[in-house]
């Protein structure tokens, strides 16, 4: 008697009771490598959730210990609180799918709250024990009122509500010196002398001998861990499956008996309450608060952080919130931005041609043009090419040979070298085969003249045009962002 051929069903590997056995597994055949590299690759995906997550709390948990500097222990902690921003809209937008616009007013919100409530401005002082649950509580429920008015809207018709929300509560914080009669927020002067976290009595104290205190990034590590435990637990209970539901097609889970609108306001709350949790732990260290700490431009970078890690990926969203950070605290310092450019034009070529000819041809274009260029304005005026590179390194001294920076810079200069360079970025994607290979090397070489002469010189700016032209590249180049979720779509 003849065994029958084992199927997904009856082997206990394949997808579960209705589900189809080539979307179930699509992703696992376009994953699969052959070879060493995939015997890795099979074997880091056989790693638990919990290790990854022990792991990197270790290494971040070593950080202060290996650089004892104020300045880099202050980055750390910064970044963990992006962490949390990014774990918070994470629940709105990659499991929701919700355009919450508003979510920086509940991080002000908890900021406020906590200022009010532990500070001289009415004399309250509340235990950290007390204040800092219930305040997380307190912005939930704020959360879920703010959700209430906006339980049927969805795409841009919610995104205008929750800005519209969020523009509320700057004006509200920035007027609010006058509420009553009274002055509750500090209007535009905030509220000043804010308590620190206090444990057993004792005040846990922001600097120790005028250096940042690191017990205060410990800290924001131990709310991160909780949070993460707990936003995992959640995504992996029926409301988090129904979370996805409401994503993929709100429709379809209402049709299916879903309560679409109570899944609405429970991911507006629990987003709601990351943030109030994590605008306590900012304000309990910077002792103060500011209605301009809660501008639309953090809410640019808390999302670029989700879209760039992936959104719906718990882990993608942390790994975005560290590069972005780490990358914009870098682009201040001129010196180490001027090593990031070059260094992501070399591995930009490296990823896209690969180390093949093509790289070579453009590479060899790019210093050739740049060797003639400069020769040819140096005949011309010493002055075109006297301009000031001065910085630590190597790297100054050969850019000062290669790209041409005037000692003294025209005024039409910058708009016109700036509108060219993306004109021939322009007309890069319009050409194609050597044609395209043939102009990437001058486009290159210009991109080097506009950063060194003019983006350099301006680098509040500069940050957030890389930051842009980053999730554009990427973008195009993963969708889906780093590690976030493959979806199939029927086309």
């Amino acid at each position: 008697m003849t065994e029958p051929t084992p199927t997904s069903e009856t082997s206990g590997t394949g997808p579960a009771v209705g589900q189809d056995e080539w979307v179930a597994r699509h992703g696992e055949r376009r994953l699969s490598r052959s070879g060493a590299l995939g015997v890795v690759e099979e074997r880091l995906r056989r790693v638990p959730w919990w290790a990854w997550l022990v792991l990197f709390l270790a290494i971040a948990s070593l950080m202060p210990v290996v650089d004892s500097s104020g300045y880099v222990r202050r980055v750390g902690f910064d970044t963990v609180i992006y962490m949390l921003l990014a774990l918070g809209l994470n629940v709105v937008v990659g499991w929701g799918g919700l355009l919450d616009l508003g979510y920086v007013a509940f991080f002000g919100v908890g900021s406020y709250l906590y200022a009010i409530f532990d500070s001289d401005k009415f004399g309250y002082h509340l235990p950290t024990i007390v204040a800092v649950p219930a305040i997380t509580i307190a912005g939930a429920a704020i959360g879920l009122l703010v959700g209430l008015p906006s339980r049927r809207l969805a795409g841009d018709y919610l995104a205008i509500v929750t800005l519209f929300f969020l523009e509320l509560f700057e004006t509200v914080m920035t007027n609010g010196n006058a509420i009553g009669g009274h002055n509750v927020t500090g209007g535009a002067n905030g509220i000043l002398r804010v308590d620190p976290f206090s444990a057993f009595g004792h005040r846990i104290a922001v600097e120790h001998q005028g250096v940042f205190a690191v017990s205060y990034y410990y800290i924001a590590l131990a709310a991160f861990l909780v949070v993460f435990v707990a936003l995992r637990s959640l995504n992996h209970s029926r409301t988090g499956r129904a979370w996805r539901s409401l994503r993929e097609d709100p429709l379809a889970a209402e049709v299916m008996g879903m309560p679409v609108n109570w899944l609405k306001l429970l991911s507006f709350a629990c987003g709601a309450g990351v943030a109030a949790l994590t605008g306590t732990i900012a304000t309990a260290l910077n002792a103060s608060v500011f209605p301009l700490n809660f501008s639309p431009t953090v809410l640019i970078v808390i999302y670029a952080m989700v879209i760039l890690g992936g959104s719906g990926s718990q882990a993608g969203v942390v790994l975005g919130a560290i590069i972005v950070n780490v990358l914009l605290q870098l682009l201040q310092n001129p010196y180490q931005a001027r090593v990031l450019f070059y260094v992501l034009l070399v591995v930009g070529l490296v990823v896209t041609f690969r180390l093949s000819r093509r790289t070579a041809f453009v590479a060899g274009t790019t210093l050739a043009v740049g060797f003639v260029a400069h020769a040819v304005a140096s005949a011309v005026s010493h002055a075109w090419v006297n301009g000031n590179t001065s910085g630590p390194g190597s790297v100054a001294n050969w850019l000062s040979h290669w790209v041409i920076i005037p000692s003294h810079l025209a005024q039409w200069v910058p708009p016109v070298s700036y509108g060219l360079m993306i004109v021939a970025v322009l007309a890069l994607t319009q050409v194609t085969g050597w044609v395209r290979l043939s102009l990437l090397g001058p486009t290159i070489y210009l991109s080097a003249f506009v950063w060194e002469n003019v983006m350099l010189d301006n680098p509040g700016p500069t940050r957030y045009i890389v930051l842009g032209v980053l999730l554009i590249v990427l973008m195009v180049l993963r969708p889906n962002g780093l590690l976030g979720e493959r979806r199939v779509e029927i086309i």
